[in-house]
Parts: C-alpha cells; sequence; structure tokens
C-alpha cells in the first residue's frame, strides 16, 4: 500500500482510497452523533445545500457551522459535547461544516471513501486493513495558510504510523492537537462555541469501536457507522 497526504487543494484528485480527516471538529462531532443512534449522515457542501436536503428529508435533523460557528436555523451544533447523553436513534443527520464534509465531497470520484478523527482511529486502520488499496490518500480537511491544521496532520501521522506498524507515541498526539492552533482556542471555559470538553473529547483515541464509510446513494454522499 501506498501511502500519501493530501488537502482540500489537491484531494480531488485521488481516486482509489482516501480517509478524510476533521478533528476538531467534523468527524469527532459525528463519531459522537452515530454514538447518540443517528442511523446516517448526509454530507452537505454549503448552508443553502444543507437546507436544501432539508426540504427533501423534513424528519432529518442539520447538524455543523460556518468557520467554527453556529448557524441560524440548523438544529446541532459542530460541538460532539452536546451530543453527549443527547438521543438521536434512528435519525438522519445533515451536516454541513467548513473543512470535514468539503474534503468527503472533493474525493466524490474516489473509489472508497472513509472518515476519520482519533476517537475512532484503530478502528478506521483495521477497516483500510480489510480494503487493502493499491493507494491511501490521508486528507488533512483542516490545513490551511497561517498554520492551520497541525490536528489534521497528527491524525494522519497516527493512522499512517499504525498502519505501516509503527504505532506513535499516543502522548505525543494528543499534545499537537491540544497545541494546535486551532486546539488553542478550545482553552476557555466560558467559551461555549469552543468549549474545552470538546478538545477533551477529540483527543479520547479509541473511544469507539466503528469506522465511518462513506456511500453513493441517489446523488448523495452518505456517512454511516461500520464495525
Amino acid at each position: 500500500m501506498k501511502i500519501k497526504h493530501a488537502t482540500l487543494e489537491n484531494c480531488h484528485e485521488e481516486t482509489d482510497t482516501v480517509v478524510v480527516i476533521d478533528v476538531l471538529r467534523a468527524f469527532t462531532t459525528a463519531a459522537f452523533a452515530f454514538e447518540a443512534g443517528a442511523s446516517e449522515i448526509i454530507l452537505a457542501g454549503s448552508v443553502e445545500e444543507a437546507f436544501k436536503f432539508k426540504k427533501q428529508f423534513p424528519e432529518s435533523l442539520i447538524m455543523g457551522e460556518v468557520d467554527g460557528y453556529p448557524v441560524e436555523g440548523f438544529d446541532l451544533s459542530n460541538s460532539p459535547s452536546a451530543l453527549v447523553g443527547r438521543d438521536l436513534s434512528g435519525r438522519q443527520i445533515i451536516h454541513r461544516s467548513t473543512a470535514g464534509t468539503q474534503g468527503v465531497l472533493g474525493c466524490k470520484n474516489s473509489l472508497n471513501i472513509l472518515a476519520a478523527s482519533l476517537c475512532c482511529a484503530s478502528v478506521t486502520v483495521i477497516h483500510i486493513r480489510l480494503l487493502s488499496p493499491r493507494y491511501l490518500t490521508l486528507v488533512e480537511t483542516g490545513v490551511f495558510p497561517g498554520g492551520w491544521g497541525d490536528e489534521d496532520k497528527a491524525c494522519a501521522d497516527f493512522l499512517e504510523g499504525m498502519l505501516i506498524y509503527k504505532p506513535p507515541d499516543r502522548d505525543a498526539i494528543i499534545q499537537r492537537v491540544r497545541y494546535s492552533r486551532s486546539g488553542l482556542h478550545y482553552n476557555d471555559p466560558s467559551n461555549t462555541i469552543f468549549p474545552p470538553r470538546d478538545l477533551a473529547l477529540a483527543v479520547d483515541i479509541d473511544r469507539f469501536d466503528f469506522a465511518m464509510k462513506v456511500e453513493r446513494k441517489d446523488g448523495l454522499l452518505v456517512m454511516a457507522p461500520v464495525k
């Protein structure tokens, strides 16, 4: 298996297997939504598209953000801590985020698409090994100019280390996320938009026993948990 890394800028070039990574916070939040019982997540590229899908699926809930901030009219924010203890049994979710969902949509021509964060990292590695692709691309969606994205680079490095049987130091990975430019936004206990508990949940490596696979359904990209 040949492993390489990509960002939102070039992930559209990939055609084999991709793992789209968003640690803070889209695919951490998605994992907590599945833990709360959500059946599937439809991925949207824009706020307008999310509302369009809501009209198509009126029983669904819209989740997400723009530049990290909640969107008026959305049912759920992009916060994993807001989903702890919530019952989403059987609910269909529409998810729009600034980085993670854009990465999945950018990889729409890839043969296999997985979404990942640290809380489901090792089981994602198991699923990759089962797929046994010739080429694997780790898409670090949070990488933007100005030093953003080391939290996603850290997750990519963790996945790659596990795949090549050289497990990285978990504490070092956690520290990279905590002190990434994004991670430093979660230090203020009074900040309800970027609460410290979101960061704590994002670095809870291997909290869950499922991977998150994206499939194409009636022209949509739909994510569901796989064990």
